[in-house]
């Protein structure tokens, strides 16, 4: 089987007011994610948050780009990018570390595994394209503000059928490795093949690091993880 790795598009990447606390803090969850066993994307999945679901941040690694969460009575690590605070009622995503922010640094358990898990997507092709970047104020800077309200950027405004959900499932395609987290709001890169659903053309679907989606057919925008 050839896998691909591609760039994958956050859906965070948003500047907002920064806020000031210490050590640990409350932050919730931008969209629905993955808890991650260790701080990397092609890492086991140990739980899922839900969007809005609210975790402590007990620590970040140095450049902010994951943090190590509690929630349920467990640990894990979560993404950053899909990770905000409140401040004045304001969104503030923890990608986008303010000066004023002030949370423990923390190192990562197993680097060693960490890094295989890196090396796998890195070994199985080459890069091809590059992350795409949103503008603030498009699908990426609304992402959060929109969870705050409830409501996830990028949900289908039509809800896929069970015959869509049974053909995807009978009908498996080969796994992609993109740089990113896999969540609703994402953007998929153009040059990653999707592929058509008959029984409801408005859909693509793909498998994004193991985990199939149901994307946009017109905007190429994740709107349903198929956990």
């Amino acid at each position: 089987m050839k896998l691909v790795k591609l760039g994958f598009a956050s859906a965070l990447a948003m500047t907002a007011a920064a806020p000031s606390f210490a050590q640990s803090a409350e932050a919730r969850a931008g969209a629905e994610i993955a808890a991650r066993a260790t701080p990397s994307e092609f890492a086991p999945a140990v739980g899922v948050l839900e969007l809005n679901q609210p975790v402590m941040i007990e620590g970040c690694l140095e450049d902010v780009s994951w943090c190590q969460i509690s929630f349920d009575g467990q640990t894990a690590w979560a993404s950053a990018e899909y990770l905000y605070v409140e401040e004045d009622a304001q969104p503030v995503a923890l990608i986008n570390r303010p000066g004023t922010l002030s949370l423990s640094t923390v190192t990562v358990p197993d680097e060693d595994a960490t890094q295989a898990e890196q090396n796998t997507a890195a070994a199985v092709g080459a890069t091809l394209g590059s992350l795409i970047a949103y503008a603030a104020g498009g699908p990426a800077g609304g992402i959060i503000a929109s969870g705050m309200l409830g409501t996830a950027v990028g949900v289908a405004s039509v809800e896929p059928s069970e015959e869509t959900l049974v053909f995807v499932s009978e009908n498996p395609v080969e796994t992609i490795y993109l740089e990113g987290e896999v969540a609703v709001g994402a953007g998929v890169p153009a040059e990653v093949p999707m592929y058509d659903v008959p029984t409801q053309p408005e859909f693509r679907y793909l498998t994004v690091n193991n985990q199939t989606v149901l994307v946009d057919a017109e905007t190429a925008t994740i709107v349903r993880v198929l956990r």
